[in-house]
């Protein structure tokens, strides 16, 4: 019996200690939380606020993104269009100076024969200045296709915009 008296005193005081943080906890308990939790909603508030900002400017670099692809793909038409102009010029030129070649030959066969025919001459002076019209085309296109290039390097060194985009990717 005195066992359960023991017992008894044991599981009273363990009550009353229980009945005290109980007490204790509720006198600083519901201040404690709210500031905790006022604390952890100013922080999902900066958070979030934080996370809109970083989508903004996600948005704008994607923007940016586009207009210099945008960009790109227009001077690469710009390119491609000259390099086709370039071509046909050069093909004019191989073709005037195959003619070239082919009126000198029958001049010189003309020539060894002994029969000197002006009509050969004329068209030999022909294909020879057609053959410099067609050198000078060609020499210009080479020159436009440079100038081009040269412009696109140009204006993405003036463009800060798209030097601090390379930059920032490095």
């Amino acid at each position: 019996m005195s066992q359960i008296n023991q017992l008894e005193a044991r599981i009273t005081a363990a009550l009353d200690r229980i009945a005290q943080g109980l007490e204790a906890r509720k006198d600083t308990g519901p201040e404690a939380a709210g500031d905790d939790v006022a604390a952890l909603k100013q922080q999902l508030e900066d958070e979030k606020l934080a996370n809109a900002q970083l989508e903004e400017r996600v948005k704008a670099l994607r923007d940016k993104l586009a207009a210099v692809e945008a960009a790109n793909e227009a001077g690469q038409s710009e390119q491609s269009q000259a390099m086709r102009k370039l071509d046909s010029d050069l093909q004019s030129l191989r073709k005037a100076n195959q003619q070239l070649r082919d009126n000198n030959q029958a001049l010189r066969e003309a020539n060894q024969s002994g029969v000197a025919e002006p009509h050969l001459i004329n068209k030999s002076m022909l294909a020879e200045l057609e053959g410099l019209r067609a050198t000078r085309t060609a020499d210009r296109g080479e020159v436009e296709a440079v100038l081009a290039e040269l412009g696109q390097v140009i204006n993405g060194a003036a463009d800060p915009e798209t030097q601090n985009s390379k930059t920032e990717e490095a």
